[in-house]
């Protein structure tokens, strides 16, 4: 038997040899080839990319061109998103729901800020059915006002009732940062005026714009390219090739501001600035999320990221950096929650967080530890059948290619503590967009965290 401290002895040995590094970078060399990366291609007008593993399940999504970002009137994504998988011309929904359990399927809808995805998983030999459904969907819904009254209306009252405090704050972020289109938010609050905007006749008028082949892609994991041909060509020749009706593609800029919004019983801040967008090469903003992170790795453990120490200094607060990339923008972001005392404190330590890296306080170590947490955060996010679909689907449908992992991963390599510094200072003095919800008494202005709106 080996015991303990010989095994642990081992292991010390084998992390600093230069063997274990080789090893290391040849895993994630087959990682990016084998598994994480898409191929992307064009079957019949459709942009289509795939990657198979030969495994025993398979994801299929439609990804399409209808987040909130390209609403022509408030409300029309998350009412398109509610039709998805109801009555077409040629299934009603219960059939469709019984037919797809039957097969063991699982169907889903939802959306980001740029995409729509209608998604099925489902056993790899169902391909054909699946695929002919969201064809079917996309193409052949029938938009009905009792389904609408009855059914879609219903639900969306009820997820607008679910909106909290940290949600709202970084809609109000997205709102000062770009003002429209990317501006408008992920899901409308109950106290958003839809109403006089949502009905299935202007659901049914924004869908005919949004399911064109230009404005979609076609996203398999677990199937080949060649399964894929065989059966795109004829479910998906009833796709319009264009409509009359178009979408709202305003090229995106970014603003800054501040935005305050009085809420009882909940606490949020959320701090941004210009990030980085999908088809940008600019590692350090991936290592700068790693870096501040926010959420602890190893249990029982605050973790080495900056937030987590934040964190750990205002008890009740929940502070974490993230990232939203788009087609031609980003927002990165500090996002805190909790109690409206804690929050102004994590909010002032956060900032003091970020000026200390673009003063080149950050130890070599932290930032050796901060690029492996991105190259596991890119990894992750490719693996991921969810994440690593829509990525792959938006890019496609904004004219770029699928994420070319092991590339990323080659270019994350490359940031160095000096890059760190450049880009939080970069950061630091341009404009930023703080958003803050709850205890207005308490929540703390841009001006007085020290930054510039």
């Amino acid at each position: 038997m080996i015991s303990r401290s010989a095994l642990s002895r081992g292991t010390q040995l084998a992390l600093r040899s230069s063997g274990a590094a080789k090893i290391a970078q040849r895993g994630f060399a087959a990682a990016a080839s084998e598994k994480a990366s898409y191929e992307p291609t064009n079957i019949a007008g459709v942009k289509v990319a795939a990657r198979d593993d030969g495994g025993p399940t398979t994801r299929l999504a439609i990804v399409a061109k209808a987040g909130t970002r390209y609403e022509t009137l408030p409300g029309l994504t998350v009412g398109l998103e509610e039709f998805a998988f109801k009555n077409t011309t040629k299934r009603s929904a219960l059939r469709i729901t019984r037919e797809s359990e039957l097969l063991g399927g699982q169907l889903s809808a939802y959306h980001t800020r740029e995409a729509l995805v209608l998604q099925a998983n489902f056993l790899r030999a169902d391909l054909p059915y699946f695929a002919e459904l969201l064809a079917e969907v996309i193409s052949q819904t029938r938009y009905t006002t009792h389904e609408f009254r009855e059914e879609v209306e219903g639900v969306i009252r009820y997820k607008q009732s679910k909106v909290d405090a940290a949600a709202i704050a970084l809609d109000a972020a997205h709102s000062v940062a770009f003002h429209t289109g990317l501006g408008n938010p992920l899901y409308p609050t109950a106290s958003t005026p839809i109403g006089p905007y949502l009905d299935e006749s202007n659901v049914a008028t924004y869908a005919s714009a949004a399911y064109t082949k230009p404005n979609i892609s076609v996203v398999a994991d677990g199937a080949s390219q060649a399964a894929l041909s065989k059966w795109i060509e004829p479910f998906f020749k009833d796709v319009p090739s264009d409509s009359q009706v178009k979408l709202e593609q305003s090229a995106s800029k970014y603003y800054g501001g501040e935005a305050r919004i009085a809420k009882i019983g909940a606490n949020a801040v959320v701090i941004g600035f210009p990030g980085a967008s999908l088809g940008a090469s600019q590692p350090e903003v991936a290592v700068l999320v790693g870096l501040l992170g926010g959420e602890s790795n190893v249990k029982w453990s605050p973790g080495f990221s900056l937030l987590s120490k934040v964190a750990a200094s205002a008890p009740g607060a929940h502070a974490h950096a993230a990232n939203f990339a788009y087609s031609d923008a980003g927002l990165f972001t500090i996002q805190i929650s909790g109690s409206a005392p804690h929050v102004r404190k994590a909010a002032e330590e956060s900032v003091k967080a970020l000026k200390s890296i673009a003063e080149g306080g950050v130890a070599q170590e932290d930032v050796v530890k901060a690029v492996a947490k991105a190259r596991f955060n890119l990894l992750s996010l490719s693996e991921t059948s969810g994440a690593g679909l829509v990525h792959a689907g938006a890019n496609l449908i904004s004219g770029g290619q699928p994420l070319q992992v092991a590339e990323r991963l080659k270019a994350l390599e490359s940031v160095t503590g000096d890059k760190l510094k450049a880009a939080a200072k970069a950061l630091l003095e341009g404009k930023a967009s703080v958003a803050s919800v709850g205890d207005l008494h308490v929540l703390p202005f841009a001006e007085e965290l020290g930054l510039k709106v």
